[in-house]
């Protein structure tokens, strides 16, 4: 039996266990706003209740998984009450989908920066395009990553290395994110490939998959919730810097950031 459940900004297809889950702000690069975090928490929560569904595949369309947090959010969020809400929204989301009673795929092509990178870290399984970039780059904004990514980047990694990455900043290839560990696969057709994993998946005894990652899930539940509270008040002081203030200005104009430590 298929269905389809349709927001504008979020479109959800089931088909034989596997729920597919597109962010559909194409204009935007899918670009997260607070309608695209809210609405895909909203439809994680109600799939982690639906007993017919094993699998859940995040994706975004062939130009881009996501490009990030939506820099007009950003900017609107002026005072702290609708920065501590932005952020309670995007720990929301991101410990939902970590805890997702179900295993989890994401499906890169194109972009996936900033949070969409951290978004899909937060998978269980992570196959990209080879036309993929990806990039940890919240650092040209003159902030540090959030949606767990120091949890996510950590675990996958290492500190050292870790650290390395976010403070580089730089726009990696799909094949240097293999390479580095931060993703699972490559493809040259990544619809065929994630049709093949999906048979693998389907073929297994899902149960004792999903079993197993939510024994992980409750070892680590205390670890990531006390990461993104750090990230959220990290960020918030990180915002009032005048690197930060420079870093979106000259994101907006379209040239390179004069950092000056301050």
């Amino acid at each position: 039996m298929k269905t389809n459940i349709e927001s504008n900004i979020v479109l959800v297809n089931v088909k034989d266990r596997v729920a597919t889950i597109q962010l559909n702000r194409p204009e935007s690069l899918n670009s997260l706003n607070m309608d695209l975090i809210k609405g895909l928490t909203a439809k994680l929560k109600e799939i982690s209740i639906t007993d017919d569904i094993d699998i859940v595949v995040l994706t975004g369309n062939e130009r881009s998984f996501s490009s990030g947090g939506d820099i007009k959010m950003m900017l609107q969020a002026t005072n702290e009450s609708d920065f501590y809400s932005a952020m309670d929204s995007i720990n929301e989301l991101v410990m939902t989908l970590y805890s997702l009673p179900k295993l989890s795929i994401s499906a890169i092509s194109g972009s996936a920066a900033g949070l969409g990178l951290s978004i899909a870290l937060a998978t269980d399984y992570i196959l990209a395009a080879e036309n993929s970039k990806l990039a940890m780059n919240f650092i040209g904004i003159g902030l540090v990553p959030d949606g767990g990514a120091h949890f996510f980047l950590e675990k996958k990694l290492g500190e050292d290395q870790a650290k390395q990455l976010i403070w580089e900043g730089k726009v990696m290839t799909a094949d240097e994110a293999l390479q580095k560990g931060l993703i699972h696969e490559v493809a040259p057709n990544y619809m065929d490939a994630l049709n093949k994993k999906l048979e693998e998946y389907l073929k297994k005894p899902v149960q004792a998959m999903i079993k197993t990652k939510k024994i992980m899930v409750e070892k680590n539940r205390p670890q990531l919730l006390k990461i993104l509270e750090l990230e959220k008040y990290a960020q918030h002081k990180m915002r009032q810097t005048e690197d930060h203030k420079e870093g979106v200005r000259a994101f907006v104009e379209k040239r390179k950031p004069q950092f000056k430590g301050k």
